[in-house]
């Protein structure tokens, strides 16, 4: 089995153009169903901008204009928050709101009751991890059932996972609030999501932001490097694989992607994923690696070290309040502004890309600006 992901090298001034042509390159069309909504799923791993951290208004707007161009008419954005994170603090603050308005694509918040149902869900594919964390059953927006959907991650590290993406773009989404109970088993909750996703979409399709990376503890407290590229497939495995490659990891031995390779699920090969566009970008080795920050550590002890018997008392109780406060303090309050403000300033001081993001959240709510202008 191969799988084909489409690869640019992009600027400013032609990334509108780049994600349409990116779109074509990876048949955006036969992987979504005509007629269907299409949901855009954007990722807001931290509700402040941070280079690398969240989708990119300039993906968000190309994606929303390819697709219209590809005939898609029907798009709603869906958001989704977590323990640390606010989805509407986070769209406005990283330039969503002026995208969406400009092109008439409503948000559904799916951590609001009033607006997206909750509903059972009892998969048909062998789970690995769900059914433990979740005993009492699986819940997924009801909306969610016979839509396309579209992920929009970039390419970044993770403190769990080594890298995050297309696949765990798909945790927000398909997972409510208490979701941090499957830390234990992210890799194979992960596989479980996308046996989910394949069982309820209509079409699968993912455009990765690679303009500026993420190199170091992601997906928050990360070291961003222009590397000036994008991507798109309609695998979700093989656009993972191929931007983990780029990272310097082998994608095989990372453990989400060889389960779903495994299974059938996509394919993390390299040797048996296409690439397209302009394939030689993927003979790079940016040479990443992980690292721990305070967070993290804390999070290995628990998740995965001699604490781990003891996550009920943790997790499952009002304690759980103190380690959502201390990481919140802790990203908040003490990383972002000692350094992450001062990245973001050296990215709309220092990068076309920061120079382009300031663009757009001048823009405001009411416009959009032309990529480069």
């Amino acid at each position: 089995m191969t799988s084909r992901v489409a690869i640019l090298r992009t600027k400013p001034d032609t990334v509108l153009a780049d994600t349409a042509r990116l779109l074509d390159l990876a048949d955006a069309r036969g992987a979504l169903r005509a007629g269907a909504t299409t949901i855009l799923k954007d990722n807001i791993s931290w509700h402040f901008p941070y280079p690398a951290a969240n989708t990119t208004p300039w993906q968000l707007e190309g994606t929303i204009l390819a697709l219209r161009q590809a005939g898609f008419a029907d798009l709603v954005c869906v958001q989704n928050d977590t323990v640390v994170t606010s989805p509407r603090k986070g769209e406005r603050l990283n330039g969503y709101l002026g995208v969406l308005a400009a092109h008439n694509v409503p948000v559904r918040y799916n951590c609001d009751p009033n607006d997206l149902k909750w509903v059972l869900y009892e998969p048909r594919g062998k789970m690995l991890a769900l059914p433990k964390i979740f005993p009492h059953g699986i819940r997924i927006p009801e909306f969610f059932a016979g839509t396309n959907i579209v992920h929009l991650p970039t390419v970044k590290c993770h403190i769990y996972t080594t890298t995050t993406g297309a696949m765990k773009n798909a945790f927000g989404g398909l997972l409510a609030t208490r979701r941090h109970y499957t830390h234990t088993w992210i890799h194979e909750t992960l596989v479980d999501l996308l046996v989910i996703q394949k069982e309820i979409h209509a079409g699968l399709f993912a455009v990765m932001d690679g303009t500026t990376v993420g190199d170091g503890p992601g997906p928050r407290t990360m070291r961003p490097v222009r590397k000036d590229v994008m991507l798109a497939s309609a695998d979700q495995v093989a656009i993972d694989a191929v931007a983990a490659k780029l990272m310097g990891f082998d994608p095989l031995s990372i453990r989400y992607l060889a389960l779903a390779h495994e299974r059938g699920l996509g394919v993390a090969d390299p040797r048996a994923i296409e690439l397209v566009g302009q394939p030689e970008i993927g003979n790079e080795d940016w040479e990443f690696s992980v690292g721990d920050n305070l967070a993290s550590r804390v999070g290995d002890l628990i998740w995965f070290g001699p604490l781990k018997r003891l996550q009920k008392l943790f997790f499952h109780t009002p304690l759980v309040y103190l380690f959502v406060a201390g990481s919140y303090l802790y990203h908040d309050y003490l990383w972002y502004p000692t350094f992450g403000a001062r990245a973001v300033r050296r990215f709309v001081a220092g990068s076309p890309w920061g120079a382009l993001f300031a663009r757009y959240l001048a823009a405001g709510a009411l416009t959009t600006p032309t990529a480069g202008a």
